[in-house]
């Protein structure tokens, strides 16, 4: 099974770049399903149904979301329906949506699970109970077991990989948008990376025009950031994973336009 995950969308760049780029990146790989972290696809913030279905028509198969889930009003007239938009699993369970889905791909069940940290991140659940209980529903019938945990401290990251090593096979973190250097596969067959990246504008703040986000750092009053615009890139990683539900080769990738 082979897999492309994109590291966070941001705003109409972001979506250009997926227009643009994923073609040529799916080209050079007989890619099997495509994952994306969407929470920052509409004008920075949150999602849309109309954002949502333009990224769906590209070939992305399943989105995952995060901090900015409800960063656009919309999303709640739509995500109850939307079987391939995954919220953070660790949110109150008040709120709309789902944390996880199954999905069937070349006769394999593939549960992609959202997860949210804690540190530096809001009042969020554990994401700990939160995945205990839910692997058990899913542990006899996913063959494959996919987490993007959306978080800001690379640690909690980590110690959550190391931790669920033997019960996944891919852990991605997003958030930050600054892609890591370390894709590594676990001592049991877990493919990891701290954090995909971003997909969106290349002379940017993470995606963001540059002069509002230094008005904000220098004055520390607030400024609405708008989503810069010029050459884009796509970044993410290209997965392999067997037959036994562990990945083989993980590979990073930032390509521009």
């Amino acid at each position: 099974m082979n897999i492309i995950y994109i590291g966070d969308i941001v705003g109409r760049a972001g979506r250009r770049a997926v227009r643009k780029l994923l073609d040529e990146v799916i080209r050079k790989h007989n890619i099997d399903f495509i994952l994306a972290n969407g929470e920052n696809a509409a004008g920075g913030f949150g999602l849309t149904k109309k954002t949502a279905d333009e990224l769906y028509s590209y070939g992305i198969n399943c989105m995952t979301m995060g901090n900015h889930t409800w960063g656009n009003r919309e999303i709640y007239e739509f995500i109850d329906r939307e079987d391939r938009l995954i919220r953070p699993l660790n949110f109150n369970n008040v709120v709309p949506g789902r944390g996880y889905n199954i999905y069937k791909v070349k006769e394999k069940n593939i549960a992609v699970i959202n997860l949210i940290g804690q540190v530096f991140m809001g009042n969020n659940n554990s994401p700990v109970e939160a995945f205990d209980h839910v692997y058990e529903k899913i542990k006899e019938k996913a063959d494959y077991i996919i987490v993007d945990f959306h978080g800001e401290a690379t640690g909690e990251k980590k110690a959550f990989a190391v931790m669920y090593d033997q019960k996944l096979s891919l852990l991605v973190g997003t958030h930050t948008h600054v892609q890591t250097n370390d894709t590594q596969i676990l001592n049991y067959g877990t493919g990891y990376i701290t954090d995909l990246g971003f997909s969106g504008a290349v002379d940017s703040v993470l995606g963001m025009k540059k002069d509002k986000v230094i008005y904000r750092l220098k004055t520390k009053m607030p400024k609405r950031l708008e989503v810069a615009t010029g050459q884009v890139q796509l970044s993410g990683v290209y997965v392999e994973l067997n037959n036994q539900g562990n990945t083989t080769s993980i590979n990073s990738f930032i390509v521009k336009d």
